[in-house]
C-alpha cells in the first residue's frame, strides 16, 4: 500500500487542504470543459478527457469528506 495515498495517516489538517486543492482543480476542470463547449470545439476527445478527470477529483473529494465528516449515531 502506499503509503503517500494512505488517507488513514493523515492528519485532518492536511486533509482540508488537500480537500480546497481537489476542490479548486474540479473547478478549473469545469470551467475548461465550458470554454471549450461553448467555442464549439470539435475535439470530443479532450472534452471527455477532462470530464473523466473531474469525476476522478469528485471521487477524491467524497472520500475526504466522508473521513472529515464523523459519524453521528442516531
Amino acid at each position: 500500500m502506499n503509503a503517500y495515498n494512505d488517507i488513514s495517516l493523515k492528519t485532518e489538517e492536511v486533509l482540508q487542504i488537500e480537500l480546497e486543492v481537489l476542490k479548486q482543480e474540479h473547478r478549473d476542470l469545469d470551467e475548461a470543459v465550458l470554454a471549450l463547449e461553448e467555442r464549439g470545439t470539435r475535439d470530443q476527445l479532450t472534452i471527455q478527457r477532462l470530464k473523466k478527470k473531474k469525476l476522478a477529483l469528485k471521487d477524491k473529494i467524497a472520500v475526504i469528506e466522508d473521513r472529515l465528516t464523523p459519524d453521528i449515531i442516531a
